[in-house]
This record gives C-alpha cells, structure tokens and sequence, in this order.
C-alpha cells in the first residue's frame, strides 16, 4: 500500500534559450546550399537547351534573333520564378510542419510562435518574405538577432516568432 500523503512531482516548466545569431547563420548557409543545388538541377538543363539552341541557328537575321533572345530571357525568368516558389515553399512547409528547415535541423533548432507552438503556413509565409525586408535593408534585419533580447531577427518581430533550440 502507498501512503496518501506523498505527493506527485511536479512538472518543471521548459527552460527556453534563444538560437544565438551565429548559428542561426550557419543554418541559413546550410540552407541555401540545398536551395543552391535544387536551383542547379532546374537551371542545368536549361542551359544546356538554350545553349544548343544558340549554336544551332547559324545565321542571325534582325527579326528572328530578336525573337530568340526575347524567348530567351522569357525561359530564364520562368526558371527564377519557379526557384523562388520552390524557396519559398521550402521554408513555409518545413517550418510549419516539423518546426525546422534541414539546416535548422542539423544545428537543433527550430521556429515557434511567442507560446513555443509550432508556426502556421501562413505566419511562415509571412516569415519568408520577411526575409526579403531583413536583407533589402543592407541585411541590418537580420543582424538584429544578435543584438534583440529574445535574438530575433527583423523577420521574427514582423512575423511574431522565436527561433529556439531543441
């Protein structure tokens, strides 16, 4: 028999410590060389194919190689577009759904709302193009991280979410 009086442990709250701003950018670097390479595997063929295509057509008559060079830039800018939706849905549904990119995986740590829960798609959506804010002001949104008390980054303040480790 158990005597009544002992009492059952009580759980301790989390502990949480902010993902300081150098290894935040190690994820981030980790992050874009997937990006990088993914963007490689679209681009590669594309080159390849329009390199052809340059070296195939001998003569160079005004109209035609106007027209080629307008279906040039036309394929390229397809192929731009189409990495930065890839980008973006990287970050967006890696962070929304296991809290954490491949690079933020390799270095323990992960994206939360201000209540430690994982982020929606949205609030992620909205995290990734706040990058693109964070890095037109001379990357000064993210050198916050290293300076803000909760390390966020101008991104983090916009989007409302902490980046923590594990």
């Amino acid at each position: 028999m158990e005597p009544a009086n002992i009492q059952q442990p009580i759980a301790q709250p989390r502990v949480v410590t902010y993902a300081g701003f150098w290894k935040r950018f190690f994820a981030y670097i980790i992050d874009k060389l997937i990006i990088s390479f993914a963007s490689l595997i679209i681009l590669i063929p594309f080159f390849i194919i329009m390199g052809i295509g340059v070296f195939a057509e001998q003569e160079f008559d005004s109209p035609s190689e106007l027209g080629f060079f307008f279906a040039l830039l036309s394929a390229y800018a397809f192929a731009i577009f189409l990495i930065v939706i890839a980008e973006w849905l990287y970050f967006a549904l890696m962070e929304s759904r296991k809290g954490a990119t491949l690079g933020k995986i390799a270095l323990g740590i992960m994206v939360t709302d201000m209540n430690g829960n994982l982020i929606s798609f949205g609030r992620a959506t909205g995290r990734y193009f706040g990058k693109i804010l964070s890095g037109l002001i001379l990357y000064i949104g993210f050198i916050m991280a290293g300076f803000t008390q909760q390390k966020q980054a101008l991104h983090d303040i916009m989007a409302g979410t902490l980046v923590v480790n594990k």
